[in-house]
């Protein structure tokens, strides 16, 4: 996912020469090193001063520039948070702020690098567009259509190596969510957002094996979300799971609740971190030992349509 975002970014400099980088001292890791080598008058590198990697782009943004600053994203927008929202939202300026190593994906990094509240942190921001892909290939449209979008907006990457999903034909639209499983009348719905998409897709799979009727919605841009096709899927299904590498408190869960809570109320269950730091470990090790999964969403579509026939 991140060289997905290095890819997109060339190619967005490449069409607007009003693009340009920040990153505060990892370069490599956050994959915009390709930016850096093809436009080097076009990227500056902050050092470890996150808070001032906010300011600068601010500045850039407000001098008509296009600034995607880089960094791990418990870094930013984790400790830059304040300039964020006051330089940044507050000033309505048109910075896109790429927090790569979200989730548990860090891995022996440990909790101190695991950001799992980063969604909770720049959804709850005004004017902040939000944007979660589930692949290289996506992360890589995603960053060029964040090219073209105006105003402040977060792109979160995954750290580890992850299935791809998409191709460059498949439907995307920023503020579009995308069914990839569909049916007339399914049992349960499965809303995903970014890497656990996959696990998303192979649990479906085992319960379509199983005789059940499933949808499987990937909903990237978690803000503007898009209302229209959850409350359809609500309708359709009457029972929803939602599934994310980030705390259930202020995510992806959080979002399609208030929507159906407004619109449409059925039963939600929720996959993410209950409530819970990261560790070190294996990436893959940590998905499982935090219930993000093939089986946990299993578990959680058994448990959703339990209390969907108890309300019935």
């Amino acid at each position: 996912m991140r060289e997905g975002f290095g890819e997109g970014l060339v190619l967005a400099a490449e069409d607007n020469k009003k693009v340009v980088a920040l990153c505060a001292d990892l370069k490599d890791s956050t994959k915009i090193t390709a930016f850096a080598e093809k436009f080097p008058e076009r990227f500056v590198e902050l050092g470890v001063a996150e808070q001032n990697l906010a300011s600068v782009a601010s500045g850039l943004a407000a001098m008509g520039k296009i600034p995607f600053m880089s960094s791990y994203a418990i870094f930013s927008p984790g400790r830059n948070w304040e300039q964020i929202r006051t330089t940044i939202c507050l000033n309505n300026v048109n910075v896109k702020i790429v927090g790569s190593h979200g989730g548990l994906s860090v891995g022996p990094d440990g909790a101190s690098h695991q950001a799992l509240e980063d969604i909770a942190l720049t959804r709850v921001l005004p004017r902040m567009t939000v944007v979660v892909p589930c692949d290289a290939v996506q992360a890589a449209r995603a960053t060029y259509s964040l090219a073209k979008l105006k105003g402040p907006a977060y792109l979160r990457l995954a750290r580890e190596k992850t299935p791809v999903i998409t191709t460059t034909k498949t439907p995307f639209e920023i503020g579009k969510a995308e069914i990839y499983i569909d049916s007339d009348k399914p049992d349960v719905a499965i809303i995903a957002c970014g890497p656990l998409l996959y696990n998303a897709l192979r649990a479906a799979q085992k319960l379509i094996k199983e005789g059940m009727e499933v949808m499987v919605i990937n909903n990237h841009t978690i803000k503007p979300i898009d209302e229209a096709t959850l409350i359809k899927a609500a309708k359709k299904a009457r029972a929803i799971v939602t599934v994310e590498e980030h705390q259930k408190a202020g995510g992806l869960g959080s979002v399609v609740a208030e929507v159906l809570a407004q619109n449409y109320p059925v039963p939600v269950e929720f996959v993410g971190v209950d409530d819970r730091f990261g560790q070190s470990g294996e990436p893959l090790e940590l998905i499982e030992h935090y219930g993000l999964g093939v089986d946990d969403i299993i578990m959680a579509v058994r448990k959703v349509l339990q209390r969907k026939y108890d309300r019935n």
